[in-house]
């Protein structure tokens, strides 16, 4: 592809790259979210303009801040004027994207991504507020995607972003680099953050690829940073053991005409067995380090299944033991969820089918919630209620792989009951 639509293209991949660091830089500038979210958005507006009549420029994240800062500097020395007070505006553009500090903030996270999502995780807002904005900010997360992540509708997380930007504008919030002794605090809202991207990247809350791989090898490079920035967390080491195992398994998760393949179906033998191996020795690190947080106990759940020989030999009462663990660490609809699954492959079909009915009202917008009913339903033999429920599913899920795997499950369904009416009338 060349020409005005492979430009465009190229401003659509600088937007998806470039607008969380652009929107930072311009933050640690002007101190205000909003006039740097508008001027980024701006910048790329005019990208989208330029670019395809006169081509993209050598270096597209620097053209896009250039054009940012200035917008963002005609902003203010427009409202400024209009309150008779047009201050010298040489300060605005400053020569690095360091904050301004009498004192120097010493830190040593080496990354630039990673440096910003520790100073996006901001103590001063709830830590719901801090993942949300940092996913929408450096993940490269729509706010239906980060909506998504959180199982609300987008208008609320809408709703919920734009207050958190307020709150940060309203109570002076710096946005800064913390230093090192500081770290820690803000780990877990990072940690997070930088799962819920691996998780996007995993499993794509929408479109037509299940797997965006580009997501998923960020989130990789990032929590490996941090377990050698701070070796001594567990829940750090806990979150990379499992990320790495889930990445052991990537390419068997869908066929080769990109059609979805279950955990139980797909071909263990194309697993990454070193990849499977180091994320053990990390996990049990991890374990060593005193009793297993969220983290740490999902990795095991996800090591339970990458080290089980075949999908029979899986010790589903053990992965049933873990969530009940993740359970006891705080109320979680989605754990609840999945020990419910858990039971019910251990042998209890019926109990784990009303662990998971009993959910239906903090889980009815979750696809994935009526897939597992369905399946748990279809396992019995209860094929009209299965198809329901699949049917349920399909109404909720955006990503185009899931609703091909979903739409295929209802037609077996219906194929299989044809035959048994056939059969009947015989």
């Amino acid at each position: 592809m060349t020409g005005p639509a492979a430009t465009s293209a190229v401003v659509e991949r600088a937007f998806r790259e470039h607008f969380g660091r652009a929107v930072a830089a311009l933050i640690l500038s002007f101190g205000d979210w909003d006039v740097a979210e508008d001027a980024v958005q701006d910048a790329f507006t005019t990208a989208l303009a330029r670019w395809p009549r006169d081509g993209a420029p050598r270096d597209p994240a620097a053209w896009i801040v250039a054009v940012a800062r200035n917008r963002a500097i005609d902003r203010v020395r427009r409202e400024r004027a209009l309150r008779g007070r047009l201050p010298e505006l040489t300060a605005l553009t400053p020569t690095h994207d360091e904050p301004h500090e009498d004192e120097p903030v010493l830190t040593s996270v080496p990354d630039e991504r990673l440096r910003l999502i520790f100073t996006c995780c901001h103590p001063a807002l709830s830590q719901e507020a801090q993942v949300a904005l940092t996913l929408r900010l450096l993940g490269g997360l729509s706010t239906a995607e980060v909506a998504h992540a959180f199982l609300v509708a987008e208008p609320t997380m809408a709703q919920r972003l734009a207050r958190a930007k307020a709150k940060i504008r309203d109570a002076q919030i710096p946005f800064r680099i913390p230093p090192d002794p500081k770290l820690p605090a803000r780990l877990d809202a990072v940690l997070d953050v930088i799962y819920l991207v691996f998780n996007e990247g995993y499993a794509a809350s929408a479109g037509d690829t299940h797997i965006r791989q580009s997501l998923c090898a960020e989130a990789l490079r990032l929590v490996t940073v941090v377990t050698e920035l701070l070796p001594d967390q567990p829940e750090a080491l806990g979150l990379q053991a499992l990320l790495l195992t889930h990445e052991a398994r990537r390419e068997t998760r869908v066929d080769a005409s990109g059609n979805l393949v279950l955990l139980e179906d797909q071909d263990r033998t194309r697993w990454d067995a070193d990849t499977i191996e180091h994320a053990t020795r990390l996990a049990t690190r991890a374990l060593r380090k005193g009793p297993p947080g969220r983290y740490v106990l999902q990795a095991a759940i996800a090591l339970e299944h990458a080290n089980a020989p075949t999908a029979a030999d899986t010790r589903w009462n053990r992965i049933a033991a873990y969530y009940s663990h993740l359970a006891a660490l705080g109320p979680d609809p989605v754990v609840e969820l999945n020990r419910a699954v858990a039971l019910a492959m251990a042998g209890d079909l019926e109990g784990g089918l009303a662990r998971i009915d009993a959910l239906g009202g903090a889980l009815d917008r979750y696809h994935y919630f009526h897939a597992a009913r369905a399946d748990l339903l279809r396992r019995l033999d209860r094929r009209a209620e299965a198809a329901a429920a699949y049917a349920r599913a399909l109404e909720r899920a955006r990503s185009e792989t899931e609703r091909a795997f979903l739409t295929r499950r209802l037609d077996e369904l219906e194929h299989d009951q044809d035959e048994g009416d056939d059969r009947a009338g015989r």
